[in-house]
């Protein structure tokens, strides 16, 4: 199949120059010829992937300038050159700001250097049409995007509206069947009934966060925090744990306050804290130091006694949608709790690493 030639559009009043010239081209390029700028423009309405226009200055009604300067509108990748006997600096200007050329060459031209021109006005078409191909599938990919993003928060709602409006009537009718006369192993599924619903409550409400942290729907309000804020504010939970484990909770702090969303940092450190007592070692010690450095305005840092975790698993813990079920560990878990962690750091440009020492982890939160 032979492959089709490049259109070039050569433009003189000049019979000759025009067959001159189309002798000159013909072999690498279709040539396409005006002996006038109406008749160019016939030309150019009928052909919308013209290359390259050559076109004499000097012609009657209008000006190669002129002429130029209007197929911009039509044509606006093609390359242009304009050819004339003039050397005067201001048909030079005119023809570089109104005509956008890409080269002026006087005449009587040279063969070879009018060739090489045309063909690099050629590449230069070439490179002007990628790139707008490039730009329109760039706008296209935008746009899916936009709808990509608009779909994900319509699927939030979906999602947050269908998994928790069952989870609330069994939850309902359990604590309605409470209420009536059971016998023993009634009660005993009744109980098991509602502490899986309240679970599959909590992981559903888990995994929603993360989604919404993912694609940016998590509000942040930055407040003044002081530090003691966080010795005053120890979760039930993790203080039933503490005592539970006969372990203790030791506060260091070298900065009195930290900007901060008040509401989010609660959540993961909370989280965090928990995670510190639940897999920290009985009757071991668990320090939370707060304090800044040359890089970070500052640091909450949780250590606890315990057993390391594995490289692999803290490069997950940081890529929530790649956990999978060796991590998770069905009822017992750590990778969950760590990537909300992860999340609710992120949603406030600040930065989450988990590190081993020698005899347990360290959990940094970092805020800038």
């Amino acid at each position: 199949m032979e492959t089709l030639k490049p259109k070039l559009l050569c433009v003189d009043d000049e019979i000759d120059n025009l067959d001159a010239l189309e002798r000159l081209f013909r072999k690498k390029y279709e040539v396409l010829k005006a002996t006038s700028a109406a008749k160019a423009f016939e030309i150019l309405d009928n052909c919308p992937d013209v290359a390259v226009i050559i076109s004499d200055q000097r012609m009657p009604v209008i000006s190669g300038v002129e002429f130029l300067e209007k197929s911009i509108a039509s044509h606006p990748n093609t390359s242009r050159i304009l050819l004339t006997g003039y050397t005067d600096i201001d048909s030079v200007i005119a023809a570089v700001n109104k005509g956008q050329i890409f080269r002026y060459i006087t005449k009587p031209w040279d063969a070879v250097d009018l060739t090489n021109t045309t063909d690099q006005a050629y590449e230069k078409y070439v490179l002007k049409t990628q790139l707008k191909e490039k730009n329109q599938e760039l706008e296209k990919a935008l746009d899916e995007l936009k709808t990509l993003d608009k779909a994900k928060n319509q699927f939030m709602i979906l999602i947050n509206h269908e998994l928790k409006t069952p989870l609330t009537t069994i939850l309902s009718f359990a604590a309605l069947l409470k209420e009536t006369l059971l016998s023993d192993e009634q009660k005993l599924f009744t109980d098991r009934i509602t502490k899986s619903s309240e679970k599959l409550r909590n992981i559903v409400d888990d995994v929603l966060l993360i989604v919404k942290g993912e694609v940016g729907l998590i509000p942040v309000k930055k407040d003044i925090v002081n530090s003691d804020w966080f010795t005053k504010n120890i979760n039930a939970d993790v203080g039933a744990s503490v005592k539970a484990k006969g372990q203790n909770i030791k506060f260091e702090t070298s900065i009195d306050s930290i900007e901060l969303d008040q509401q989010l940092t609660q959540t993961a450190f909370t989280r965090a804290l928990h995670n510190a007592t639940k897999f920290g070692l009985a009757q071991s010690e668990i320090q939370v130091k707060i304090y800044k450095d040359l890089n970070y305005k500052a640091i909450i840092c949780i250590d606890n006694q315990g057993p390391l975790i594995s490289n692999q698993i803290i490069e997950k813990i940081m890529k929530p949608f790649l956990l999978d079920e060796n991590i998770m560990n069905h009822s017992v878990g750590m990778g969950l709790g760590l990537s909300i962690c992860n999340t609710l750091m992120k949603c406030q440009n600040a930065e989450l690493n988990v590190t081993n020492r020698s005899n347990g982890v360290s959990v940094y939160f970092k805020f800038r």
